[in-house]
């Protein structure tokens, strides 16, 4: 693979990566919410999980879901739920109002905002599947476990510079002052949004 495509690869993934999804979501709420600390907490937290799904596929694990279709079926129900419960969350928030309460359940802690967006990666079952195909498209089926290696890493490195990007920019006090305004309209986007995430994961196929 020459530069120009390597460029390219690493430009599509993160590209891919910054996309309107639940992971994206899930940081822009929690920078907002919580400010820029917990907004790279999660944006750190769906790196992990993309690094897990990353190691994951490379082992095979990827074609062992494709082979036991329970198995991809079953993390596919379970991430389509734990959206589907965000998204309940998200228009509970917007209906009571209550900003003294708002804030109290905000101190569950950064601990708290890691294991939430690591979850959010865990049971994304097209996570592993972007895995697969990138390492399909850039490697030959003799390729050296070195250049497996080495494509790990350099993917990871554009996910941590998107992720955590996302929660530097959410962040941002002019973003955060119009959530705190307007904090019901927003818990009511992130309430669609997550229940669009889970439909979309529900219809999502193994190949």
């Amino acid at each position: 693979m020459s530069g120009w495509e390597l460029a390219a690869l690493l430009l599509a993934w993160g590209l891919g990566g910054g996309s309107p999804g639940p992971a994206t979501l899930t940081i822009s709420a929690a920078a907002m919410k919580r400010g820029r600390i917990a907004g790279v907490v999660s944006g750190f937290g769906i790196v992990c999980g993309s690094a897990f799904w990353g190691i994951a596929s490379a082992l095979g694990m990827g074609a062992v879901m494709l082979t036991n279709a329970w198995l991809f079926m079953a993390l596919k129900y379970i991430g389509a739920l734990y959206l589907g419960y965000l998204a309940l969350k998200s228009f509970r928030s917007a209906w009571q109002g209550h900003a003294a309460k708002e804030q109290a359940a905000l101190k569950g802690g950064l601990k708290r905002v890691f294991a939430k967006s690591l979850a959010i990666h865990l049971t994304n079952p097209k996570a592993i599947l972007g895995w697969g195909a990138i390492y399909a498209i850039a490697l030959p089926k003799d390729a050296p476990t070195s250049a497996l290696l080495v494509l790990f890493t350099q993917l990871i490195c554009v996910s941590i510079v998107v992720f955590i990007g996302y929660g530097i920019l959410f962040s941002n006090p002019w973003i955060v002052e119009r959530y705190r305004r307007a904090r019901r309209g927003f818990e009511i986007g992130f309430g669609v949004l997550f229940g669009a995430a889970s439909l979309k994961i529900l219809t999502t196929k193994a190949i």
